[in-house]
């Protein structure tokens, strides 16, 4: 579903930037197609609630040669353009959050460019496309492989090679080191979807040659 610059700015309450927001989101969302904009509940570290708009769905992502589909998160608060927004992965019940270089153990994505966000200069697509290059470098989350006896289910670390490892019915999965896993997305951040995240359907033109879960 394509949404126009108009009905995304109805979806936004009176205290955003309307028009300012409305059109960063129509332009991300004419760039990444996958991406939803909707109005959601976004659960603070106070555990206090707040509706925000947010981009949901999922960001294409090159590595080892292949396309993967990582589900994320963008919140907008009322304040931004001036504020960076709240950026998240949203892993599936069949993947597993990556601690990196990226990304905390909560499924937060931690880049320069929100810490250095400026107001006039920093926008949604330049965002989308950092995090791209970041999680090409560094993948943020990983597929949960069946555990085995006397071996580690699924090993999580970037600072290692990852390998891209197929099951006997010839689907592949990421494997990395086992310490930087975390099994639990921001579901303290992600509001009652966390468990059952939006992910959007992947065209052919973006899918895994190695069929890959994460497509």
């Amino acid at each position: 579903m394509s949404y126009s610059e108009g009905s995304i700015r109805k979806m936004l309450p009176k205290n955003y930037f309307r028009k300012h927001v409305a059109h960063d989101i129509f332009v991300a969302t004419t760039n990444f197609k996958w991406l939803v904009p909707k109005m959601d509940e976004f659960v603070y570290n106070d555990g206090s609630i707040k509706d925000l708009m947010s981009l949901t769905g999922t960001l294409p992502v090159n590595f080892n040669d292949a396309t993967y589909n990582i589900p994320v998160c963008l919140w907008l608060e009322d304040s931004y353009p001036q504020t960076p927004p709240l950026c998240y992965i949203r892993p599936t019940q069949d993947m597993m959050v990556v601690r990196g270089n990226y990304t905390s153990s909560n499924g937060e994505v931690e880049l320069p460019y929100l810490e250095d966000w400026k107001n006039g200069e920093c926008d949604l697509v330049s965002l989308l496309q950092v995090m791209q290059v970041a999680f090409g470098d560094c993948p943020p989350v990983c597929m949960q492989p069946p555990a085995e006896p006397g071996h580690s289910s699924c090993r999580l670390q970037c600072q290692r090679q990852a390998e891209v490892l197929s099951r006997e019915d010839g689907s592949s999965y990421l494997s990395l080191p086992r310490d930087d896993v975390s099994d639990a997305g921001p579901s303290s951040h992600a509001g009652p979807e966390a468990v059952s995240p939006i992910v959007a359907p992947v065209p052919e033109a973006v899918r895994c040659s190695t069929g890959s879960p994460f497509c």
